[in-house]
């Protein structure tokens, strides 16, 4: 029985002369998942091979005429296609089948719109959306005229349709200008944390990162078998490591096809992998293309700027695995790796120890000397690290400290900023 309040759909995807049939079909399983997360009904498929892409429909015409046909016969309420679609495209398309029409981007943004709760999340996606909508206006914003003042805002000529598209782009400075202040927060917030080992939990969505999580720190956060379950970053302490401060932060799940203009929207949500001292790139090793997946991800890391990152790979779901020769191949192939099921636990404790112990190892030593007289200084390096020892000689602190090799660089910037500071000042 059909669920009369889901959206009726049909997905559209494109084969390509350099893409094999399976390959395709992939794609089109993870679109329907991605339209089903988004609340919608798949009814159909239809797919096209085409040596080059058609500027005006994507597809040729007699196909988008065969699905208005399906369109009508099927009482359809959308389209989804594969590809993210031109302005143009998307137009010519809504002419020719009188429906909803929608592409890959707009289908991620929309499951986004559905996930975001943080005021952070809210305004990434917000912003993510005006700047994917406006070049596709179409009359559809004349509500934002509200948020301005009627008289003397409107010049001289000017169309409707440009007022909206004036609206638009002053709400999209209005939210990168509130995302710059929560960017600010952020960096306050990580202050606090400067002296503590982080590990970023990275991965294709889906992959089991949340459970992963659960399972390290013994946290509950909400685990859901959809694409996009988190988009906020997550902050939680490594579980039982008395030994060394350790925080994993789980952070978005990557995907193929992800727009740019999507992962800079999330950059500020993503700094928290930036600021990472390893990355934990979490793989669901029972997905037929999870080698795919690994690419994928590891392209959106080195588009971050942080491939050079030390990295452990986490092959996940070794419990559900049919084919346990696989383990011996991907652990030749991708090194360091470790094999684990978060769900059930298996080898869990192993790689509790292994974020320990390179925690340990990371860490550096090193001395710094600081004039008595600047006590406010001293007191801040307990802030800043772990002071091991500290001797008081000559109007001198010498402190022993220990700190991750990132924030030993900051601490001796920061000593040497003050010392000459006070120094030009005369103080």
């Amino acid at each position: 029985m059909m669920d009369e309040s889901k959206e009726r759909a049909i997905l559209v995807g494109v084969g390509r002369p350099s893409q094999s049939r399976w390959q395709l079909n992939d794609h089109l399983d993870e679109l329907e998942l991605l339209a089903r997360t988004a609340g919608a009904e798949i009814l159909e498929r239809v797919v096209q091979d085409r040596d080059r892409l058609d500027s005006a429909y994507l597809i040729g015409r007699g196909k988008v005429e065969q699905i208005a046909e399906k369109v009508q016969s099927l009482e359809l309420d959308l389209i989804i296609f594969d590809d993210d679609l031109s302005p143009a495209q998307t137009k010519n398309l809504q002419e020719l089948c009188d429906v909803k029409i929608i592409d890959r981007s707009g289908l991620i943004l929309d499951i986004f719109v559905r996930h975001a709760r943080t005021r952070e999340a809210r305004t990434q996606v917000e912003l993510a959306q005006l700047k994917y909508l406006l070049p596709r206006l179409t009359r559809q914003w004349k509500h934002l005229s509200r948020q301005v003042g009627g008289i003397g805002v409107r010049g001289p000529g000017e169309t409707q349709l440009e007022i909206d598209r004036r609206l638009v782009r002053k709400r999209i400075a209005v939210l990168e200008r509130e995302l710059v202040r929560i960017a600010h927060q952020r960096t306050t917030q990580r202050k606090h944390r400067q002296n503590t080992f982080r590990a970023a939990l990275v991965g294709y969505t889906n992959a089991g990162k949340s459970t992963l999580l659960n399972g390290l720190t013994g946290s509950t956060v909400k685990v859901q078998d959809q694409l996009f379950a988190t988009l906020d970053a997550t902050v939680r302490a490594l579980d039982n490591s008395d030994k060394r401060s350790v925080l994993l932060i789980d952070t978005v799940g990557f995907i193929r096809k992800l727009p740019h203009h999507l992962v800079a929207s999330f950059r500020s949500t993503l700094e928290e992998t930036l600021e990472a001292d390893w990355l934990l790139h979490v793989i669901d090793i029972t997905h037929p293309g999870f080698e795919d997946q690994i690419a994928t991800v590891n392209s959106v890391l080195k588009e971050l700027k942080v491939g050079d990152k030390p990295l452990l790979y986490v092959f996940n779901k070794i419990d559900a695995l049919k084919n346990i020769a696989l383990i011996e191949r991907m652990r030749e192939k991708y090194q360091p790796s470790i094999f684990i099921s978060a769900q059930r636990g298996i080898f869990l404790q192993q790689l509790r120890q292994q974020l320990l112990e390179y925690a340990e190892q990371s860490d550096e030593e090193f001395a710094v000397i600081i004039p008595v007289e600047h006590s406010q200084l001293i007191a801040k390096l307990y802030d800043w690290a772990q002071v091991l020892e500290i001797e008081y000689t000559d109007g001198q602190a010498r402190a022993k400290i220990r700190t991750t090799p990132q924030n030993a660089q900051k601490i001796s910037r920061r000593v040497r900023y003050y010392l000459e500071s006070k120094q030009t000042n005369g103080s």
